[in-house]
């Protein structure tokens, strides 16, 4: 693509050189070349940007004009550089240059295919599933019978989509990752001890322009359904239990574990290994730090509080809350003597 085609795709404004030149990929600034862009965001980068090997560079609106020997560089200004850089990346990004089915032994009856779509060996897709135009199935990928897959989505090696699952537009979905597994809902019968699992008939949807880390696993509704709702984005080894909803644009990092009927709000990140109870509501907004817990039933918001409040610990409170107990803790021990572990020594 040229550098006008990028500017007027992503907006921002060309402050020096040329519209037409090429950009073929973006880069570090240490590993630049002549066809690739970087981006800048204060003085520093702009000082490593100015010495790089790169063709083009974004950088902040209000920077000042960059030097007249910046070595020929092409410079676009944008209100967020780095996310100007990001977006520019997917514009960039190579389409799969194989395009087709390669195992048609494996692909069902009735089963709908967009234009450009492409299966790597060994998929498996059931019976009437749909997979949107310019989708990439991998390989050894299970695309269960009905599922509908929307455009331009990536699904990776390995991955298996459950009946009943709805996948929208420009989805990602990494290695391993299992969608639309039954939830794990038992009714114990008190005469006996024996459970029986509660029906797990429900759907999945994720919305559009969702990512989903590998190995992660999110379950079907039990009789309704689980939503992941647009922009959300899962890290690796996430899990996401029977009936949750996960708003606009959250972000679960590794290792968390939602439990089930919970809501995440719109814009909330959960850090690594936090852990959610069932029927939890998360607001939106609300940063949970890693390891914080909530406790089952329990609602998490930022009401009376500051932006960007970090809530942590078990139940999660807020940091400052939980800083300032800890610290009252600490002169009740000095005060009463009392030995932690260390001082306590071994027998």
């Amino acid at each position: 693509m040229t550098l006008g085609e990028l500017i007027e795709a992503l907006g921002g404004k060309l402050v020096q050189g040329n519209a037409n030149s090429a950009v073929k990929g973006v880069n570090s600034t240490a590993l630049a070349g002549p066809t690739d862009l970087i981006f800048a965001e204060d003085p520093a980068s702009m000082a490593e940007a100015l010495a790089s090997n790169a063709g083009a560079v974004v950088v902040r609106v209000g920077t000042p004009e960059p030097p007249p020997d910046f070595g020929g560089k092409q410079v676009v200004e944008a209100l967020q550089p780095r996310l100007w850089f990001a977006r520019a990346a997917k514009l960039l990004k190579s389409p799969s240059p194989r395009v087709g089915i390669r195992d048609p032994l494996f692909l069902g009856r009735n089963v709908e295919l967009g234009k450009g779509v492409t299966i790597d060996v060994g998929a498996i897709i059931g019976e009437h599933a749909s997979i949107g135009a310019g989708s990439h199935v991998g390989c050894g990928a299970v695309i269960g019978e009905g599922v509908r897959i929307g455009e331009h989505c990536r699904i990776y090696p390995r991955v298996v989509v459950y009946p009943g699952t709805t996948i929208g537009d420009r989805v990602m979905i990494h290695a391993g990752v299992v969608l639309g597994a039954d939830g794990f809902g038992y009714v114990r019968d008190s005469a006996t001890g024996a459970y029986t699992q509660f029906p797990q008939q429900g759907t999945l949807v994720i919305e559009d322009d969702v990512e989903i880390g590998a190995n992660s696993t999110i379950d079907r509704g039990a009789l309704g359904e689980t939503r992941v709702r647009r922009g959300a984005k899962f890290d690796n080894l996430v899990h996401v239990a029977h009936n949750c909803d996960i708003g606009e644009d959250a972000i679960l990092v590794a290792l968390t574990g939602v439990s089930g009927s919970s809501t995440i709000g719109k814009g909330a990140v959960l850090a690594g290994q936090v852990g959610i109870g069932d029927h939890v509501h998360v607001g939106p907004g609300v940063i949970l730090g890693g390891q914080a817990g909530v406790f089952s039933g329990k609602t998490v918001t930022n009401d009376g509080l500051k932006p960007g409040t970090v809530h942590w610990g078990t139940p999660a409170r807020p940091l400052q809350q939980v800083l300032r107990e800890q610290a009252t803790l600490a002169r009740l021990a000095r005060k009463t003597g009392t030995k932690g572990p260390r001082d306590q020594g071994t027998r």
